[in-house]
């Protein structure tokens, strides 16, 4: 590998995670759990599955993501509910598809469940250590070296580096190399990844202040209670978690913008100290109060940070200004007035890659073994990491048993959406999941998350015989119900007395539940009025009625899905020297050469590759057959 005489082989396994936040975690524990040996390595043991922002797991369709996990054989969903202070169900007003659960997690507890986890996993060995090299023999990956020249041969590493790479804190004036709360930076493994071909880029992220409970004047605030009537994330769990604190909803005003505007030339996002680019959907205060100037007032959250802390998060007010500014606008904030800061906002500048450099499996295109997932791939969020981290382990695990990539297409999951997104079209700022980025949403929802993918993780060999078992009966559950409603009639007169609640009028005959839960009646209310299907739990019942009431939409969308599956069926094969293909404009070479897609679904995707260009591509594929 090396002829560094200080050097020494520390270990040998068959694969390395580099990083152990939520993409780490579930890379390395998908890897251990498919049966190789590996090494988990973390700048700092306090820091594993840490919660640097928001205290919470889940949101608009993040949700989805953690439930997609947790079918596949994922921890995050199971933690989630082990650990979470309250659970809410977002969207309810609107339809099935955009709703999504969120829990306020305990984020000191969230980090101990998942390390007492990874710690009691067969195959996982966990190591305090700075990555500081990818050690390559003829294109291959062979190694991970570290800071005290300690090496581990390995035959793929999975690089989960989250915001530390070269990682900088800025407030006001003040900026230090750090990592997230003061965790050290990883200040090495950037040069490596650039020199094995990696291109290198900065993005940015921010944090709003913590304050102390006790000081917080919650009578000026809304209480903002969990639901107790929803399912948890976890397929594994029955009922949802305890709602055990609550959190509240308070405002900004036109005092706090005065005070933000009024100190905008000291703001490191506008007098140019943060040159990198940040999330355009969760900004900071200043960038609110300046984009959105129409605005009145802006929503803030107080949430718990734990049950074991008096610390408060102020969500909706990330910040990097000045701490004087800061004291400043937080205090002019109702029920916030006296509140003690305990821990100042501040940004982060880090460095991450250009996802166009990576495989639809998240190998990376020039370096056999090596692997990226989490936010070092340019997204943002703990779900959405965990989702790459999740596949990321599977994938590199395939490779090493020689079987095929598991690669999800965009009808399938959510979490092939994301991936699709970024190594098709990248991104240029933090990426963030939401549904609107789902063209098949109405069939992705997330209640029926198991009933897409157990199967694929039961063959993959992360869901457990149990796992199966609760699966499989809930299927049976589910088409038992379904018949039910389709074949239980109520008479004509029973039917036309009950509906007359709703607007209708008396029926021509009898009419089945299904028929009624068409006519947009509830499910809960004909199991009242009827007194009938008590016996099958929340989720099959849910489940049962979302299929019923959207029927003809997901008759539609399934249409839609074979559709599209035509172009995803024609492969284009790897040694393609688009240059050559008389037809492809310009810019379309030039993208599909950067690509490099699996297939005309792919291709058709890309920016940059117009209608015209995908018909030279099916001309050429055919005249090749």
């Amino acid at each position: 590998m090396t002829n560094n005489s200080t050097e020494f082989l520390e270990y040998t396994a068959d694969a390395v995670v580099v990083g152990a936040g939520h993409a780490g975690c579930e890379s390395a524990l998908a890897l251990a759990r498919l049966g190789f040996q590996t090494v988990l390595l973390t700048l700092n043991l306090d820091a594993i599955a840490f919660l640097p922002c928001n205290p919470s797991i889940g949101g608009t369709a993040k949700g989805h993501l953690v439930r997609e996990i947790d079918a596949l054989g994922g921890q995050m969903g199971i933690v989630a509910d082990d650990t979470a202070l309250q659970i809410r169900m977002l969207n309810v007003g609107k339809g099935a598809a955009v709703q999504s659960l969120r829990a306020q997690s305990d984020k000191n507890a969230y980090h101990r469940e998942m390390k007492r986890v990874l710690e009691n996993t067969q195959n996982l060995r966990i190591l305090q250590a700075e990555a500081t090299e990818i050690l390559v023999e003829n294109g291959k990956c062979v190694g991970v070296k570290t800071a005290y020249n300690g090496v581990i041969a390995c035959k793929c590493v999975i690089l989960c580096t989250g915001v530390y790479l070269n990682s900088e804190t800025i407030t006001g004036e003040l900026v230090q190399k750090s990592g997230p709360n003061g965790f050290a930076p990883a200040n090495h493994l950037t040069e490596s990844l650039a020199k094995i071909g990696f291109t290198i880029r900065r993005f940015k992220t921010g944090t709003p202040a913590r304050v102390d409970g006790r000081t917080v004047d919650y009578s000026k605030c809304e209480v903002q209670n969990g639901d107790t009537d929803i399912y948890p994330f976890s397929f594994m769990h029955d009922t949802p978690p305890e709602n055990k604190m609550p959190c509240y909803l308070t405002y900004t005003n036109l005092q706090t913008h005065e005070i933000i505007l009024d100190n905008l030339k000291r703001s490191p996002l506008y007098n140019g100290t943060i040159v990198s680019t940040g999330p355009r959907y969760c900004p900071s205060i200043e960038t609110k109060v300046v984009r959105f100037k129409d605005k009145e007032r802006h929503q803030i959250f107080l949430e718990p940070e734990g049950a074991d802390t008096l610390e408060v998060y102020v969500q909706g007010m990330s910040t990097s200004m000045p701490h004087d500014t800061q004291r400043a606008m937080y205090a002019s904030v109702a029920g916030l007035e006296h509140a003690d800061i305990m821990r100042y906002g501040y940004a982060i500048e880090y460095d991450c890659i250009d996802t166009l450099d990576v495989l639809p499996t998240l190998e990376f295109k020039k370096v056999e073994g090596v692997y990226t997932a989490g936010q070092i791939n340019g997204t943002s969020g703990y779900e959405e990491a965990a989702a790459q981290g999740l596949m990321a382990g599977i994938n590199a695990g395939l490779k090493m048993k020689g079987l095929p990539p598991f690669i999800l297409r965009r009808d399938e999951a959510y979490i092939g959406v994301l991936i699709d997104d970024l190594v098709t079209k990248g991104t240029d700022e933090p990426y963030r999941m939401m549904t609107s980025r789902a063209e098949h949403r109405i069939c992705l929802r997330q209640d029926n998350a198991d009933f897409r993918l157990t199967e694929k993780g039961r063959e993959i060999g992360l869901v457990t015989p149990a796992r199966y078992e609760r699966f499989l009966q809930r299927k049976a559950d589910c088409e038992r119900l379904l018949s039910e409603l389709r074949t239980t009639r109520v008479s004509q007169k029973q039917a036309g007395e009950f509906l007359k609640n709703y607007g209708y009028d008396e029926p021509s005959g009898s009419v089945s539940y299904a028929d009624m839960i068409k006519r947009s009646v509830p499910l809960k209310d004909i199991i009242q009025a009827f007194d009938t299907l008590k016996e099958y739990p929340k989720n099959v019942l849910e489940t049962a009625e979302i299929t019923v009431k959207y029927e003809g939409y997901l008759k539609q969308g399934n249409e839609l899905i074979e559709r599209a599956k035509r172009l995803e069926d024609k492969a284009l094969p790897e040694d393609i020297d688009y240059d050559t293909i008389l037809g492809l404009r310009l810019e379309a070479r030039e993208k599909l050469n950067r690509v490099r897609p699996l297939n005309l679904g792919q291709a058709g995707r890309i920016s940059g590759v117009n209608p015209a260009d995908i018909s030279v591509l099916m001309v050429w594929l055919s005249t090749r057959k």
